[in-house]
């Protein structure tokens, strides 16, 4: 009986801790579907199936999940609208938002977590495929490199650059923001994903002063050394082993009072080490992505090699999200 009692309530604790789930869940196929778009006004759930093509009793009982979650809510004539707007993702023409963070965790995160068991068992790993997850990768990268804008943009004013260099660019979002804001700047972006490349050259190409290059880090040469480069989210696809090699041959590119900024987030660091051991959790699914760095392994690498680094500070304190700067030391 004892035996039986602790089950019970070991079952209602795990079905408690997945309610947070079910709220991720339904915004994502909202965003993906682009259903918050169709509820924006009142209208009944049958014509919302009609015009979307949506098979029609799956789409009722999302419907009655959104209302018990208060995503929703039903009027008097039986149509549905969306409540509390500011909560949920919205529309895909909004993207980069953060219903983007929602789908790369779903459709890749979530997945590759739940291989584990067999991935255990049969002692192997998963290969991560750049060009069918590039897309989505670049834009959750545009999104999280927004929260840092405005330190980029006061490490450009005080160290007065003139040339920025943005390895693995993603869709160039950063080089747009900063060619409207500087627009005497050379930007430059780098991107080894040729689809993403290529969407990047598309929506930078009213920007004189950006040029896109499809290329790997280590074969790009730029005309002149840059004054100042930017790394956002891209340490997990340097082996720990290159990551050495990966900074000399950074501190090469750059001019001699150079300055380089690194978004990713941290391994034990102060805040979001839930988050950072999940990413690090995910990465560990592949054979070809790498764990995050420490905020230590990365001063020990970069001091070697003759940067100064100053102490991270967090963008995102929940996911365990940082942005450090190094200095590069013309003595070296």
């Amino acid at each position: 009986m004892l035996n039986d009692l602790k089950n019970m309530w070991k079952a209602r604790t795990w079905m408690k801790t997945n309610v947070p789930f079910l709220y991720s869940w339904h915004a994502y196929v909202g965003f993906d579907l682009d259903l918050f778009e169709a509820f924006k006004r009142p209208v009944r759930v049958s014509d919302v199936a009609d015009a979307y093509d949506l098979e029609p009793m799956l789409l009722e009982q999302w419907v009655e999940v959104g209302i018990s979650l208060k995503h929703l809510k039903r009027d008097s004539k039986d149509r549905i609208q969306i409540a509390r707007s500011w909560k949920l993702p919205g529309s895909r023409k909004d993207s980069p938002s953060s219903g983007d963070l929602l789908k790369e965790m779903m459709e890749l995160h979530i997945p590759s977590l739940l291989t584990y068991p067999e991935l255990m068992k049969e002692k192997k790993r998963n290969h991560f495929d750049s060009e069918e997850h590039g897309s989505t990768v670049a834009r959750t990268s545009t999104l999280l490199e927004l929260l840092a804008f405005h330190l980029i943009d006061r490490n450009v004013k005080k160290h007065k650059v003139k040339s920025v260099l943005d390895i693995g660019c993603g869709e160039a979002g950063y080089l747009i923001k900063l060619a409207k804001k500087h627009p005497e700047l050379d930007l430059i972006g780098v991107e080894i994903n040729e689809e993403v490349a290529e969407a990047a050259k598309k929506a930078a190409q009213a920007f004189e002063k950006i040029e896109i290059v499809h290329s790997d880090m280590n074969d790009y040469e730029p005309k002149d050394p840059v004054d100042y480069v930017m790394i956002n989210n891209l340490l997990h696809y340097v082996d720990p082993d290159d990551r050495y090699e990966f900074f000399k041959r950074l501190y090469e590119l750059m001019a001699e009072k150079g300055v380089a900024t690194i978004i990713s987030p941290l391994q034990k660091a102060k805040h979001g080490k839930q988050f950072s051991s999940a990413f690090n959790s995910f990465f560990l699914t592949f054979d070809n992505l790498y764990p995050i760095p420490s905020e230590d392994e990365l001063r020990d690498i970069t001091e070697q090699i003759g940067f100064t680094m100053e102490k991270p500070t967090a963008i995102i304190r929940e996911g365990g999200w940082f942005i450090l700067k190094l200095q590069k030391n013309p003595a070296n």
